[in-house]
């Protein structure tokens, strides 16, 4: 029987479909984290999963929130001092600008046209506003589910351009807060994130060079994935950890006063969540049999497929109940919306499941409720629960 935070799936599942989230599962992943980098400041991206009480439990565990948006703004204010928050992301509109100026917060720059609003909203605010650069970086994170270097991108301003934006923004009287540097997610290969911190560090100190200044911090990004799927090997952060360690320690000397952070969400928040759903209907088809849910990718789009991934594969499934069990039949697991494209599990081997029983799908903490289209046909949203 499947338990969450120590009580049994079919207690917690009151309401379906739901989400419940366990704080203890993401502590202990923080705590894993300093012990592999104790010397790195950690932030938690909240896109990744935003939920008032989940961040809650987090702030306390973390030095700093990455948002990008001023609704996600709101929310990391409620939890931290703007000083410990940065706003990233393409296509800021000028209140984003004006309200993370406001409220003290960083913002992580894309392009010159928004340094220039930046600066222009700063003083007819009458403040002095904290601004990183984001840059695109001329490597990209090898293995990564989405590459976000070493390409044409919206995301962030092309190496070769950012010393002038610095040299312009530090002689614009800016707080200048560093390089934010993001290369792709969702990397299993220890050793291509190593690298790519290494030529990291190698590019921040070349633009500090540059440009004639010393980054006060330099976000290294993240990239750290979580085994999704069968055949999938977990990340091994210590070797992470050691290599970086190692990189750290060998730094050009115009980055020896610079503070160094890692920009994680997924890793941190996608165990530590469970979808729960109920079979509504059992049916034949063709030689098939398909188990509909009254849940699916209207709440949970990343384990349809949907959501970035190339070639659909299974999230892990169970019967919460039979947890354990021996597999008795293969099904479709699949659910209420009125498109072929609602399909959370293609012949998934479980043990017999009816009218009536839950089906719990795994790893539903990250890129869940807030990444899926809610209002798709009309049905309600997902309950979300933090234990």
């Amino acid at each position: 029987m499947l338990t969450i935070a120590g009580r049994a799936a079919v207690d917690r599942a009151g309401q379906t479909p739901v989400f419940v989230y366990d704080p203890a599962i993401v502590a202990a992943r923080i705590a894993r984290f300093r012990a592999a980098m104790p010397t790195v400041d950690l932030h938690y991206a909240i896109k990744a999963n935003p939920h008032p009480g989940l961040l809650a439990a987090i702030s306390p565990l973390v030095d700093g929130l990455d948002v990008a948006s001023a609704g996600e703004l709101g929310r990391a204010l409620a939890v931290k001092p703007a000083g410990a928050i940065s706003f990233a992301g393409p296509g800021k509109r000028d209140e984003e600008l004006a309200a993370a100026i406001a409220a003290g917060a960083t913002l992580n720059l894309e392009s010159e046209g928004e340094a220039s609003r930046a600066l222009a909203i700063a003083d007819r605010l009458g403040q002095r506003p904290r601004l990183a650069v984001r840059v695109n970086p001329d490597v990209e994170l090898r293995g990564s589910g989405m590459k976000m270097g070493g390409r044409p991108s919206p995301f962030g301003i092309d190496a070769i351009r950012v010393p002038a934006l610095v040299r312009h923004l530090i002689a614009a009287g800016a707080d200048w807060r560093g390089f934010h540097l993001y290369a792709g997610s969702q990397a299993l290969d220890a050793g291509a994130i190593a690298d790519t911190q290494a030529a990291t560090l190698v590019l921040a100190a070349r633009l500090a060079e540059e440009a004639g200044a010393v980054p006060p911090l330099v976000n290294l990004g993240g990239g750290f994935g979580v085994p999704y799927f069968a055949g999938d090997r977990p990340l091994d952060v210590e070797v992470i950890g050691e290599r970086l360690d190692a990189a750290l320690a060998g730094r050009p000397a115009v980055l020896r006063d610079s503070r160094f952070a890692i920009e994680l969400g997924r890793w941190l928040v996608a165990e530590a969540g469970v979808y729960l759903a109920r079979v509504v209907d059992r049916k034949e088809s063709g030689g098939e049999t398909f188990l509909i849910l009254d849940g699916g990718l209207h709440h949970q789009l990343a384990a349809s497929g949907n959501f970035g991934t190339v070639v659909r594969r299974n999230y892990p499934i169970a019967v919460a109940h039979r947890m354990g069990e021996e597999a008795t039949e293969t099904v479709n697991v699949v659910g209420p919306l009125c498109t072929p494209l609602d399909r959370l599990g293609d012949r998934v081997a479980l043990p017999r499941a009816e009218v009536g029983d839950l089906i719990a799908v795994f790893l539903a903490g990250a890129y869940g409720a807030t990444a899926s289209p809610s209002a798709f046909l009309g049905h309600p949203p997902a309950a979300e629960i933090v234990t």
